[in-house]
């Protein structure tokens, strides 16, 4: 991989004007919500021109604050959520790849340049939102290696952190700290989920291994229980896995999550319950279901095995949600009548007590899932 360089904060260049077809309506942009919940940011859309918006969460009522710049952005554009409420805007310009802290001021949009990145034909994206959400991180995917960025909360910049052998993809953080990070490593012909200490100089070793001759990905973790939702062809096929991170039980793939007019991959959780400190198996899990008929909301529990399906709310930003401590899954959703909410859901009760499981026995970048894999 060309060694990456990083240019100093410049104000960015402005992007050229997308004209949308005015047979066409745009989809709506994806969001992308803090870890704790109290914001999200998207591209959103007002039928002539793409602007960045920022979503807060946490008040009585959700609202909306446009954060336009001088020029519309090119659709496509990545941002993300600070938990100081400003958005990280991500650029490529020129073949550079530039970050800019926006905030609103009064009737326009304040912008802070944080500098750029050229990593020359390597595609770079932003990774999801960090716990304690005031850093924000990038992977570069080169062709036989992938290179780590701090992109915000650095004293001077973007910060190269590491270069990781393989190919990357993905990012879960396994931990409340922000110092562990779950990446897919494509090596050797096949994919297996690697955990990267940050404290460590991006120090990598081995998380997930089913099977040696399978394809293993981490999907999502919540760092109160040590739940793993994983995705793996380790039975034969791919199919959606559950594990305890640091547990001695080998990986699960239960029944109830293959949906026969579904493929494997159109099943995708999005959001584990948090506060279920030692209790995997009492979480609730919210699943993105996408068929012929468009997407539906499911909701599942390791410990009862059983898959409900509901109705997705009218305009929810799919694949997009949080729950709360107290078992309550919050929705996003625009409409043309209400164009910034919030849907609650609550799930099912438990069909039966809490199942605790013993303390995590090591440190959690010590701690690989091992074992075959069993189907339950």
């Amino acid at each position: 991989m060309t060694a990456p360089t990083i240019e100093p904060p410049q104000a960015p260049a402005p992007a050229p004007a997308q004209t949308p077809s005015p047979l066409t309506a745009p989809a709506p942009a994806p969001v992308t919500i803090t870890a704790d919940g109290a914001y999200a940011a998207r591209l959103a859309h007002d039928g002539g021109s793409w602007f960045p918006e920022r979503w807060t969460l946490d008040s009585p009522e959700p609202y909306a604050v446009p954060l336009p710049g001088n020029q519309p952005e090119e659709p496509g554009t990545e941002v993300l959520p600070m938990a100081d409420g400003r958005v990280l805007i991500h650029r490529v310009v020129d073949g550079r790849h530039a970050f800019a802290l926006l905030y609103p001021t009064g009737p326009g949009t304040g912008e802070v340049p944080l500098g750029a990145v050229d990593c020359g034909a390597s595609r770079l994206s932003l990774l999801p939102p960090a716990p304690g959400g005031m850093c924000a991180y990038a992977i570069a995917v080169g062709e036989s290696s992938t290179d780590l960025w701090l992109v915000a909360g650095g004293a001077f910049g973007p910060e190269h952190l590491a270069e990781i052998p393989g190919r990357c993809a993905g990012g879960v953080w396994l931990d409340a700290e922000g110092r562990i990070l779950s990446l897919d490593r494509e090596l050797d012909g096949r994919v297996k989920a690697v955990a990267v200490d940050l404290r460590r100089d991006g120090e990598v070793s081995p998380l997930l291994q089913i099977a040696e001759e399978s394809d293993d990905r981490v999907l999502l973790a919540d760092a109160d229980s040590g739940l793993l939702l994983v995705r793996s062809d380790a039975p034969g096929h791919d199919r959606l896995g559950w594990g305890v991170l640091g547990g001695t039980r080998p990986v699960r793939f239960p029944e109830c999550l293959r949906l026969p007019d579904c493929a494997a991959p159109a099943v995708t959780p999005f959001a584990i319950q948090p506060g279920q400190t030692l209790m995997p198996e009492s979480c609730a899990v919210a699943l993105r279901i996408d068929g012929a008929a468009g997407s539906r909301l499911g909701m599942w529990r390791p410990a009862e095995r059983r898959l409900y399906q509901l109705a997705a709310p009218e305009g929810w930003l799919a694949g997009a949600g949080r729950w709360t401590r107290d078992g309550v899954l919050r929705l996003p959703y625009a409409t043309g009548a209400v164009p910034c909410g919030v849907a609650e859901v609550e799930p099912p009760a438990p069909e039966g007590p809490p199942v605790a499981v013993a303390a995590r026995p090591v440190p959690l970048q010590q701690a690989p899932l091992t074992g075959r894999a069993g189907v339950g």
